[in-house]
């Protein structure tokens, strides 16, 4: 098996030296991410719910380029500026894992690239 890299113009670019998702094998694992627009590189705006839906529909995004999707994610990893954001959130992301939803983490952090409210990362399998 071979490491492969995966990359779509639908999700913002990396701010840094990462990949937007590798795979090994049957698994893909993303890259942290937060509620920037893949065109105009700005942050989504209008609190936890807004930042919530842009930072899932880049990880389903990037998914979908590496022949996944939101429905074959195993694991997310959410960590939120605020836990008190918690419960808005929830709304959210029950929106998206209804049904079989993937195991979870969420923690709060004290900061995050960009000053965004939540950053999401997962693994998933093609």
């Amino acid at each position: 098996m071979t490491k492969k890299i995966f990359e779509t113009s639908k999700a913002p670019k990396p701010i840094g030296p990462y990949n937007q998702a590798t795979g090994f094998g049957n698994l893909i694992f993303t890259c942290g991410n937060i509620a920037l627009d893949a065109e105009t590189g700005e942050m989504e705006t209008g609190g936890i719910q807004a930042e919530a839906e842009k930072s899932i529909e880049n990880m389903k995004a990037i998914l979908e380029e590496s022949g996944s999707d939101l429905s074959k994610v195993l694991k997310t990893t959410v960590f939120l500026k605020n836990m008190s954001d918690f419960i808005a959130f929830n709304e959210i992301y029950a929106k998206y894992f209804s049904e079989n939803s993937p195991a979870r983490s969420a923690v709060e952090v004290a900061a995050l690239p960009k000053n965004a409210l939540i950053e999401i990362e997962c693994i998933a399998y093609v």
